[in-house]
């Protein structure tokens, strides 16, 4: 009795214990199956990628300075459509051929938009840059799928953020198979409607490019005088944002944004002595240049060896007479002096964006100033002074614009929809002369043009007012002469300035050879563009 009791406890002990691991398997199994299942839902879509779109960067006007251009992708089903239909679309015939042939979905380039069907979807792509890319200076580049320089730097996360995808989604069978029956998902992004709105104008950015397309190093700059807004930037040589290595070993150094680097001035900066001389009552101060000044025992030529006779400051400013505003120098409160070169922008830098702001130059401190000779560099913008494009620019806004200094921009806003502007901000100026000065350097200027017989500044279709700089820069060319840089910043019109021009040459010699034709040539663009010639 008690060996067939334990033979059957054994017995029972084997069922249950059978009974437990069937349970176990089945709950296996049943836990394989659901992943089996759930595996075959993940895979029972596929999505094909028609590329991605980026923000843009608009112009003032929202005219796309990014994505000006598209390209067509198509989104192909090979079970749908028929190879002879790809090819009769497609760019690269043999990639597709190539693709087709596996079976599987694929995007291909087209050279043209067909319509849509069960098995081809088709997409406009925006090109980021293209042929007719302009001010590749300001709005920058890309590397590796983010923003590098430029606006494409400083707006990187609004430009690149957000759904950029344009795709097609396809139901599948178990095998992977495209069910046609079954529709498709697609998304076209809208992203290209948002984006940077900067103060550009692209048609002026165009004029200034082709203007300058002989400068072999330089820049040309161009507002608004009224609200400092930037409407133009050019900085040469350019360079092609699609092949970034051939500009890394240019030995000109094309990446460099020139409007932002700081130069000798040379004459331009007479128009702030000119300034001190009529706030302290000395408008006018009379001189006689016999061709040179000596200065503490140390003698200044000027540039006419044998001297201009007897000059007024108008005179002074036409005949570009060095001797003059050494002399006037001399006679001005220093401290005064250089705190109106600070107040009109000379030794600070001008912020536009991130990654984008113009170096401070170098403005003489006080002290240097208190040195004879220094202070006689000064006065016709030689010695330690240097100042970019942009302050120059400056400068030529506060005459302009009845002697207050705007604050230069060159952002507007962002927008969401291609036609408005968010964040906007209103202009911002600070008066730094009279208007009465002002007024009396806009005349000088005006006849440093028109009663110079050799000025090559004079547009055929407005009046100008411009002063030219040839600065001596203390480097020699392979000639043994010394390099000069070329400049000229002016306004127009003249009776009522709306646009300051300031064109930099460097290394080019006289301002009025190298830089005053570049300058009548924008001012005779912008004006016919106005008059829609």
């Amino acid at each position: 009795m008690r060996r067939r009791a334990e033979r059957g406890i054994l017995v029972l002990t084997m069922a249950f214990f059978l009974m437990f691991t069937v349970l176990v398997w089945n709950y296996m199994r049943l836990s394989q199956r659901r992943e089996y299942v759930r595996a075959a839902e993940d895979s029972s879509f596929i999505t094909i990628s028609a590329g991605d779109t980026q923000g843009t960067i608009f112009d003032r006007n929202f005219v796309p300075l990014t994505n000006s251009s598209s390209s067509v992708v198509a989104v192909a089903v090979p079970s749908a459509v028929t190879l002879g239909e790809l090819l009769d679309l497609a760019e690269d015939s043999a990639e597709v051929r190539e693709k087709y042939a596996a079976g599987r979905p694929f995007a291909f380039r087209c050279t043209r938009k067909g319509e849509d069907s069960a098995g081809l979807t088709f997409f406009d792509v925006p090109v980021r840059y293209g042929e007719e890319a302009v001010a590749p200076h300001v709005v920058g580049y890309l590397s590796e799928g983010r923003g590098a320089a430029g606006i494409e730097y400083a707006y990187d996360r609004i430009l690149r953020g957000g759904n950029m995808e344009n795709s097609v989604t396809y139901s599948t069978d178990g095998f992977g198979n495209v069910l046609i029956g079954a529709g498709k998902d697609v998304i076209r992004s809208t992203k290209q409607d948002t984006g940077a709105v900067t103060t550009l104008d692209a048609r002026i950015q165009r004029i200034c490019e082709q203007a300058g397309r002989d400068i072999d190093k330089g820049a040309v700059v161009v507002t608004d005088v009224k609200t400092g807004e930037i409407l133009a930037l050019a900085s040469f040589p350019s360079f092609s944002v699609d092949d970034i290595g051939a500009a890394l070993t240019d030995e000109r150094s094309p990446l460099i944004d020139r409007a932002l680097y700081s130069y000798s001035v040379g004459s331009a900066f007479k128009l702030v002595t000119a300034c001190e001389g009529i706030n302290e009552g000395l408008g006018g101060y009379v001189y006689d240049c016999t061709g040179s000044i000596d200065v503490g025992g140390q003698l200044f030529h000027c540039h006419k060896y044998d001297g201009h006779g007897v000059q007024t400051m108008s005179e002074a400013m036409t005949n570009s007479c060095n001797t003059y505003f050494i002399a006037l120098s001399q006679l001005l409160d220093t401290k005064k002096y250089r705190a109106l070169a600070s107040e009109l922008g000379f030794g600070r830098e001008i912020y536009l964006c991130a990654g984008m702001t113009a170096s401070a130059g170098v403005l003489p401190t006080e002290k240097e100033l208190l040195v004879p000779a220094e202070l006689a560099n000064f006065s016709f913008g030689q010695g330690r002074l240097t100042a970019t494009p942009l302050q120059i620019n400056a400068l030529t806004c506060a005459i302009a614009n009845g002697g207050e200094l705007p604050l230069l921009t060159i952002m507007r806003g962002i927008t969401v929809d291609g036609e408005t502007v968010g964040n906007e901000k209103l202009p911002r100026r600070s008066r730094v002369m009279s208007a009465e000065t002002a007024r009396e350097l806009r005349k000088m200027m005006i006849e440093a043009v028109y009663l110079n017989d050799s000025s090559k500044a004079r547009p055929h279709y407005i009046r100008v007012g411009a002063k030219t700089s040839t600065a001596q820069t203390g480097r020699f060319g392979e000639d043994g002469e010394e390099l000069c840089n070329a400049w000229i910043t002016g306004f127009f019109p003249s009776s009522s300035p709306t646009y300051a021009v300031t064109v930099l040459v460097e290394d080019g010699g006289y301002g009025n050879d190298a830089a005053a034709p570049i300058f009548a040539e924008i001012a005779d663009g912008i004006m016919q563009r106005g008059n829609g010639v």
